[in-house]
């Protein structure tokens, strides 16, 4: 049985700390911009020492960022945790974190952040939420998708739907002040399948950056098997994926990894972000990588959606039942809150 945080309400504590990267001296901007936002609209806001630190691809050691994370886990008094951003290796904190003591609460974010929704629900069944990091919200207007995060956060055992968007950021540019938004969407969006054709695939959503969760395999942090029987008993995986960096092959690779060790057994699909990664090897592409992983599975595969790094993105709650339709490069998705 899947647990789900209590809904977010106005004037609850955020916590914000850096289980991976955290923001460097000269970005300090805009992680205040973005606590001020949350102010302004009513929230506390406790910001973790980690927050406002980095060094060696990280906010600081393995140890002061486990402690601080088990702090807000375990605190009552934060309602959800927002880190700043991802970052590169918050893996190693993993077996730091008091699992035992996990209070059901709502963990936003992506990229390296992933890595640790994942684990969260895959090792208690604590529902976690894939979608916009902090300093992505520094803005006095939110984009359309992006703001759907809070009526995710914030909701009970209502059907939550969100559409796809009209157009997404093509780069990114840390330093333009936000007009009205914090991404300059130039492009328009299309989501796509493999053949082509309208597709209407659901279950129980998991999944994040595969740069990062592809080292969870194989782990305790990673035991999909584990999971399946302990929370959705009988049930299939919808699963969701981003690629930030990983040539073609890399990521072929990755999903070979995951195919071999079972993540793919009892699945209803595969949905895959838009990525400004996949950089094609001696003519082998991604779209090759995702067509042979089709044949291989049997599975249904849509890609270029509102998730993860080539933003706006759509907030994925890992557990919750999903149906996602896509036609004519439009897509729809609809989650339920169902235990």
């Amino acid at each position: 049985m899947i647990r789900y945080p209590k809904p977010l309400q106005t004037g609850e504590i955020i916590g914000v700390t850096a289980p991976s990267s955290g923001v460097p001296n000269e970005l300090h901007h805009i992680l205040n911009e973005a606590i001020q936002q949350f102010e302004k609209r009513g929230f506390g806001v406790q910001v973790g020492e980690t927050s406002w630190m980095q060094e060696k691809a990280a906010s600081s050691s393995a140890s002061k960022r486990a402690a601080e994370l088990n702090c807000m886990l375990q605190d009552p008094k934060i309602a959800a945790i927002i880190p700043p951003w991802g970052g590169e290796i918050l893996m190693e904190i993993l077996p730091k974190i008091d699992w035992e003591n996990v209070q059901p609460k709502w963990v936003l974010g992506y990229s390296d952040t992933s890595t640790l929704l994942f684990a969260i629900t895959v090792m208690t069944g604590i529902a976690t939420a894939h979608g916009t990091n902090i300093v992505d919200l520094r803005s006095d207007e939110w984009d359309p998708v992006t703001r759907k995060f809070m009526d995710v956060l914030s909701a009970s055992d209502e059907k939550i739907v969100q559409h796809s968007s009209e157009k997404f950021q093509s780069s990114w540019n840390h330093s333009k002040n936000p007009n009205p938004y914090v991404f300059q969407l130039d492009t328009p969006t299309e989501w796509k399948t493999i053949d082509g054709a309208p597709i209407k695939i659901s279950g129980r959503l998991l999944g994040g950056c595969i740069d990062t969760i592809q080292s969870l395999v194989g782990t305790p942090y990673g035991d999909v098997r584990s999971f399946r029987e302990k929370y959705i008993k009988g049930e299939n995986i919808l699963w969701y994926f981003e690629n930030c960096e990983m040539t073609a092959t890399d990521f072929y690779r990755a999903l070979l990894h995951m195919h071999y060790a079972g993540w793919f057994e009892q699945s209803n699909g595969i949905v895959f972000g838009r990525t400004p990664a996949g950089e094609e090897v001696e003519g082998f592409t991604i779209f090759d990588a995702m067509e042979r992983l089709s044949k291989l599975t049997g599975l249904p595969i849509v890609y270029d959606a509102d998730i993860g790094h080539v933003p706006p993105q759509m907030t994925l709650v890992n557990g919750a039942k999903a149906e996602i339709k896509v036609e004519s490069g439009k897509a729809k998705l609809a989650m339920k809150f169902i235990r």
